[in-house]
């Protein structure tokens, strides 16, 4: 990759990077949102109750994303019972389930009249099944106000409850994602109640559950992470047959998270994602802006197959029950 210093070596740190009040660089920049549809979006989140990852993480494409009437929806609330150290979202003891909101969700991608949704969530460790039950529903009930409408899921580890994943896996979404964020040396820093090989064996797992699913993952760089660390993890998410992957830049929430190390430059974005695509991977997203969720629409373009899932009355979509 240009610029590396070696393939064991660490990249070498970016001038200022870790400084918090440094200017970033030009292709980091974003426009400020507040277009029309912006407003709109906004304003049904707001009115329906819903959360969004978009803006509980600080996501710098909210403003592209949602005036191009696209979201990610966040449901099990919005407080997470983890405390990974480069996540924006708010930790602490969650609130009580809320029955409707797989409901109200569906709703929202109806009005929205949205062709690909997204539906990620909080970690809630304090849950039995990790929250799988309100994924499944959530599914279901677009299913029933929009069939039309293909439907990613990016899940949380649920601790590796296995069953839990069968849960979600047996809603069948048009792809089930569950990020890697780092290589596994960084994993006790950045997600100290996470594991490296718990998440590739829930990928693993998915795809033999339903191999008709397409998997997803995705990576951050910026954490110190060395140009063979991130190969190997590469090939290990292809190892676990993982289809999609997106590839994005590590940016500081606040001073209170983990330093970056570096920025990358999007030569550098372009020649990983080579990498990726050579590697077999049916598509991938690199660069210094790219999220979980960024462009997903277009990896719903011709790499899905919609579903045909039959699906009743509303009575037959039960609300999530303990």
């Amino acid at each position: 990759m240009a610029g590396s210093v070696g393939p064991t070596s660490a990249l070498a740190p970016t001038p200022a990077a870790g400084d918090w009040r440094a200017p970033k660089p030009p292709w980091l920049k974003v426009r400020f949102p507040g277009g029309p549809n912006y407003i709109r979006l906004k304003n049904l989140m707001r009115s329906q109750a819903l959360h969004t990852v978009c803006e509980e993480a600080h996501c710098p494409n909210v403003g592209e994303c949602w005036e191009a009437g696209t979201a990610t929806f966040l449901i099990l609330g919005d407080i997470c019972t983890r405390a990974c150290g480069y996540c924006a979202i708010t930790t602490g003891r969650p609130q009580r389930l809320d029955l409707e909101e797989p409901l109200r969700v569906a709703q929202a991608v109806q009005s929205l009249e949205l062709a690909h949704a997204v539906v990620t969530s909080v970690d809630r460790d304090d849950q039995p099944d990790g929250g799988a039950k309100v994924f499944a529903d959530t599914i279901q009930w677009i299913r029933r106000l929009s069939p039309k409408t293909t439907v990613e899921v990016l899940i949380p580890d649920f601790l590796g409850n296995w069953d839990a994943l069968a849960t979600v896996m047996a809603a069948q979404p048009e792809i089930l994602n569950h990020n890697t964020e780092t290589v596994p040396r960084l994993y006790r820093r950045a997600r100290p109640k996470g594991s490296y090989a718990r998440a590739m064996e829930l990928l693993r797992r998915a795809k033999l559950l339903d191999p008709e699913t397409i998997s997803k993952s995705g990576i951050m760089v910026g954490l110190g992470e060395t140009r063979a660390e991130l190969s190997a993890v590469l090939c290990d998410l292809r190892s676990v047959e993982c289809d999609v992957l997106t590839i994005g830049q590590y940016l500081r929430p606040s001073p209170k998270h983990l330093r970056m190390e570096r920025y990358y430059t999007p030569e550098e974005f372009a020649e990983i994602g080579a990498e990726a695509r050579g590697l077999g991977f049916k598509h991938v997203e690199s660069g210094p802006l790219v999220r979980s969720s960024y462009h997903a629409e277009r990896q719903a373009e011709g790499s899905l197959r919609r579903r045909h899932v039959s699906v009743g009355g509303s009575d037959s979509i039960p609300l999530y029950t303990k």
